[in-house]
């Protein structure tokens, strides 16, 4: 054997060995997903890159390496089932389609933000989270990525019309009462509820806080009964951010931020921002169906005290 034919077998020797390393139910993860991967330290990683998105920020080309290198990552948890962590880098009308085929399918959005301010086209971040065996995570993620990377840079207005098409107008805000079952107050053409969270006994260094200090859920609504938009923040304990992100979605919201308000309250409490446009009392019927989830899920979890 020449140097050169010992240098190639020692190559697809190489080779062989890392392939063989790669367990086989993640080797079906790879083939499921069809996308590419590495096993090393006990986790499989897949690569979900955004090559199909050209990137600048603040006016500079920025190769996708950059930043814009979405991932799916499995490992061995107990009772020989998986956990599953990742990171999807996701163009604005993506966000919420991809959120709602992951909780279609079983899976958890613990996370949504940016990563950078200036860029076009703008880029989000979505957390994905999950446990079971790894063929079936596999299966339960693939609708969503099948979504990624088929839509359009370009934002789509919503059926409603978009925001563009809402202008102050009548507005039955005692109708929005009786559906939401609380009272808001009227500020210029902009009706807004706001709701706290008495059954949380939060405390920050000693301090109480409360709906006044931030502790509170609310929505605005400003347009007309036929065509109005809504904005909101809903304030949650970590067993309610599903239900409440699967309540938005059912209802046609939109899902624009999930992240953490306080560092060193107790409990851990999670904040989600949302917006939605169309007629006045079906967004006040999905924001209703939000709220009925706050308290349901923290209570059977015993974590609201």
């Amino acid at each position: 054997m020449n140097k050169c034919q010992l240098v190639g077998f020692l190559l697809c020797s190489t080779m062989a060995a890392v392939a063989q390393n790669m367990p086989a139910d993640y080797d079906g993860v790879l083939k499921t997903l069809g996308k590419q991967g590495d096993f090393k330290g006990n986790v499989l990683k897949v690569n979900i890159p955004r090559n199909d998105v050209k990137v600048t920020i603040d006016g500079i080309a920025t190769p996708t390496p950059f930043g814009f290198g979405g991932w799916l990552a499995m490992t061995k948890g107990d009772g020989g089932n998986d956990v599953m962590m990742g990171d999807l880098v996701l163009l604005e009308d993506e966000v919420n389609p991809v959120m709602s085929a992951l909780l279609g399918n079983g899976l958890e959005v613990t996370a949504l933000h940016n990563h950078f301010f200036f860029e076009s086209p703008r880029m989000f971040y979505m957390h994905v989270h999950g446990h079971g065996k790894a063929a079936d995570l596999a299966r339960m993620a693939k609708p969503a990525l099948d979504l990624i990377g088929h839509g359009s840079a370009q934002h789509q207005s919503s059926d409603s019309g978009g925001s563009s098409m809402v202008s102050a107008g009548q507005m039955d805000t005692a109708k929005i009462v009786k559906l939401v079952g609380h009272e808001g107050e009227q500020s210029g053409p902009v009706y807004k509820i706001t709701i706290g969270r008495d059954d949380i006994n939060l405390k920050e260094m000693g301090a109480t806080i409360n709906a006044r200090m931030g502790l509170n859920t609310w929505a605005a609504f400003f347009g007309s009964d036929a065509n109005a938009e809504i904005a909101g923040d809903v304030a949650m304990l970590a067993p309610e951010v599903t239900p409440v992100l699967k309540a938005l979605r059912a209802n046609g919201l939109n899902v624009v931020a999930i992240h953490n308000h306080m560092t060193g309250g107790q409990p851990m409490i999670y904040f989600l921002h949302y917006w939605g446009t169309g007629p006045a009392g079906q967004l006040a019927s999905g924001f209703k169906a939000a709220l009925d989830e706050l308290g349901r899920a923290g209570a059977a979890h015993g974590g609201a005290h």
